[in-house]
């Protein structure tokens, strides 16, 4: 049987069992609450290895074993400020928001959390953040339809739109009936699936180039600077290029579709477990990124030219070191990466129009098959505009995404965590921080040169921080209601 054979075999399969996930999740979604967050029952595991594997996406097997393949261990930096990021995001974030958002009017979104947190009656803050939702997620998913247009194209020899049709089918599918659920449900087969695969590869690897000792210093006579934090194959890591790295950190608080996994968590308490299990998965996922990419190195020695793209080191060692069926599930494993975070972008988006733009005019009650229709309505709707932005494979479309962690990061990030450790943050503090962050996330991510070459998340996350702690104090009224239901969130922290 002819290796793609083998392949295709693997990764039907897999689309198979994401879409019967999908059909059982359908038969457990009985209203809107549960087609958007699974009723708030979400176990840790669920909870930790969604987050994570919608997190993730292609960049985990893709871009970060490649970065270090083509430049050596400085480009490592980032996945150390990530996952000190996402340890904070969980510790400090998940329980709060856990209790909080049911306290503050069963809020299923964060938009509709800030609006009812703050008392905004105007619902300004749920209109801005949702239409910041809808345009970055759509441009963020349609980038993933690229993406895996392009997976399909590379390892299968598809034409790439109909390998952009097929994982844009499938996703859609089991978002479109099984809601949340079947998106959670998928990414914990989808994370499971990663970190299997960016474990074997290197443990097969090291075996296969005579043990660790071998590996080294096979890499040494390479380039010694391969394994250096400080000196890379390329540039040499400066002051500014480390700050940059670890403020990618700064992103977690105010990803969207992160932490609406924190409150669909069954109970605040619960979100130590998840934070475990979460931060052990992310380490090993990233470890096994990195040892991937230095396998890659001795493997092909100094003939680095036999990897045309530094970006398929994983592919093409699991297509060298295992059985072309195990190689195929290395496959899906990336096809996993990259539709774990479409069905998580798509889901926020089409809770942010529902939920956050829509109910916000119409002030209708969602409640029963009507929420759960237009969700799947809006879920359909942003597929198809995702799908026309990505069939002309517009490298703009993933330049955005690059911009995207820092937009969101910058606008939301500190907007999170003062409505959750601020009993004196107001809406229109709220508001004109996060325009604010947004604003400067626009401006300086367009400039280069000089002090404009740090990562544009930083400055957005301190100015919007600045402007929202002024106009807040400047609009600051007792309000005895936000007080109580602030003690109330607290009290749920602490009774779970």
């Amino acid at each position: 049987m002819a290796d793609i054979t083998y392949q295709a075999i693997a990764m039907i399969a897999y689309l198979v069992a994401m879409i019967m996930i999908g059909l059982f999740a359908y038969n457990r979604t009985s209203d809107f609450d549960d087609y958007m967050l699974a009723g708030r029952r979400l176990g840790p595991a669920v909870a930790a290895l969604s987050a994570g594997a919608s997190d993730m996406s292609g960049w985990l097997l893709m871009g970060l074993p490649g970065a270090i393949y083509a430049n050596g261990l400085i480009d490592g930096w980032i996945a150390v400020g990530l996952t000190i990021g996402a340890w904070l995001n969980w510790k400090f974030v998940a329980p709060r928001l856990r209790s909080y958002s049911q306290v503050s009017a069963n809020s299923i979104t964060v938009p509709s959390f800030l609006g009812s947190r703050l008392r905004d009656d105007k619902h300004i803050i749920r209109i801005v953040a949702g239409v910041i939702i809808m345009v970055f997620f759509t441009f963020y998913v349609s980038s993933g339809m690229v993406a895996g247009g392009t997976f399909f194209e590379s390892s299968f020899g598809l034409e790439y739109h109909l390998g952009m049709v097929i994982v844009a089918a499938i996703v859609v599918l089991y978002t479109l009936v099984g809601g949340f659920l079947a998106v959670s449900w998928t990414d914990l087969v989808q994370g499971i699936m990663m970190v299997t695969a960016l474990v074997l590869v290197p443990i097969v690897g090291i075996m296969h180039v005579g043990g660790f000792g071998e590996m080294l210093t096979t890499i040494r006579q390479v380039d010694p600077t391969i394994l250096s934090t400080t000196k890379g194959a390329v540039t040499g890591a400066t002051v500014m290029g480390i700050i940059s790295a670890f403020a990618w950190g700064l992103g977690y608080f105010g990803q969207p579709h992160i932490i609406v996994r924190f409150m669909a968590l069954r109970s605040a308490k619960e979100s130590v477990r998840a934070r475990h299990i979460g931060i052990g998965w992310m380490i090993l996922a990233v470890l096994g990124a990195g040892m991937t990419a230095l396998v890659g190195v001795a493997v092909y020695q100094h003939d680095a030219k036999q990897l045309d793209n530094p970006e398929s080191v994983f592919i093409t060692l699991g297509q060298l070191l295992f059985h072309p069926l195990i190689a195929g599930f290395m496959l899906a494993a990336i096809l996993a990466a990259i539709m774990s975070t479409i069905s998580s972008q798509l889901l926020v988006t089409s809770s942010a129009i529902v939920e956050d733009i829509y109910r916000a005019f119409t002030k209708r009650d969602l409640s029963g098959n009507d929420g759960i229709l237009l969700g799947r309505l809006a879920v359909a709707g942003v597929s198809v505009l995702a799908a026309i932005l990505a069939w002309p494979r517009s490298d703009t479309i993933l330049g955005l995404v690059a911009f995207a962690w820092a937009g969101f990061g910058a606008s939301f990030g500190v907007t999170v965590l003062l409505a959750l450790y601020w009993r004196k943050f107001t809406a229109q503090g709220a508001i004109a921080g996060m325009i604010v962050g947004a604003l400067t996330v626009g401006i300086w991510g367009n400039i280069s040169g000089g002090i404009f070459d740090l990562y544009e998340i930083l400055p957005g996350f301190l100015f919007n921080l600045i402007v929202a702690v002024i106009v807040s104090k400047a609009t600051f009224k007792d309000n005895p209601e936000i007080v109580r239901e602030f003690d109330e969130a607290l009290a749920g922290v602490s009774a779970d």
